[in-house]
């Protein structure tokens, strides 16, 4: 495994290339400023499906790029590879996860297309800018996910539960922290919820159904994200044949700016 030193600092071409030769580690915190994305890759005679499914659930699926059928690459990192850049991917067949690989070149098919959509960890670097803590970096943690018992718009073959991700914001920063996301709709925008998680039907924060427990700071109050993850949730209902992921909180790091999804603030 390739020695990393200090992942924020690094362009967006050094993380993948880490990624590359063998890094396997959450993505939170690198090549800071640069905007990162969720993958999903289906057989094309699911591809509509997918993108329907994430026009009818625009928050926690905002699509910033598709693929043409069997391509790896995408306008958001040219000569990047999104079957070999990541730091860790999940293979999905009949809707079980059969592997979690750091590699999926000798996987990918011609008939695959690939969606790349918007991650809540691109609005965090206007989160520590504004001196919003983040618990899960203090911690070296992976942000914490729970599938929650909201149902997203179905749309042909494909169907699931919301899932959100969750960071413990203190009780006065809160609006700030919503302000900040909410500028940014191409990657979750703003929180769905805010306080006590029963209200998304989740029982114990302690427990999340994707990364790791992030313990909340006295003051804090949990504040809940939709998340790119819940394509995932749906291919565990819907079962298609086959299909490849990120591993949750293992992203794709492209070349754009975290600026460029940022909408501007009208002048007041």
């Amino acid at each position: 495994m390739t020695r990393v030193d200090d992942p924020a600092t690094m362009t967006p071409d050094q993380a993948r290339a880490a990624f590359r030769a063998g890094t396997v580690a959450p993505t939170s915190g690198w090549a800071t400023g640069f905007t990162q994305t969720n993958l999903i890759a289906v057989p094309c005679d699911w591809a509509y499906d997918v993108l329907l499914f994430c026009q009818r659930n625009p928050q926690p699926c905002p699509v910033l790029d598709v693929t043409d059928p069997g391509s790896t690459s995408t306008v958001l990192a040219p000569g990047a590879d999104l079957s070999r850049d990541l730091p860790s991917y999940r293979v999905w067949r009949d809707g079980e996860l059969a592997e979690e690989v750091d590699d999926v070149s000798g996987l990918w098919q011609e008939n695959l297309v690939a969606f790349s959509i918007g991650c809540s960890f691109t609005f965090e670097t206007g989160l520590l800018a504004a001196g919003v803590p983040l618990r899960h970096l203090e911690q070296g943690r992976n942000v914490s996910m729970y599938v929650t018992n909201r149902q997203c718009r179905p749309a042909g073959r494909l169907h699931g539960p919301l899932v959100v991700s969750m960071r413990p914001i203190p009780a006065g920063q809160v609006d700030e922290a919503i302000a900040i996301s909410g500028a940014m709709p191409a990657v979750h925008g703003a929180p769905v919820h805010v306080g006590d998680p029963a209200g998304l039907g989740i029982a114990d924060l302690a427990r999340p159904d994707f990364g790791d427990p992030v313990e909340a700071e006295p003051g804090d109050v949990p504040v809940f994200w939709a998340c790119g993850v819940t394509p995932q949730a749906a291919l565990m209902a819907s079962k298609p044949p086959f299909a490849i992921t990120h591993s949750p909180g293992h992203m794709f790091i492209t070349d754009r700016r975290d600026s460029e999804y940022r909408v501007p603030t009208a002048a007041r």
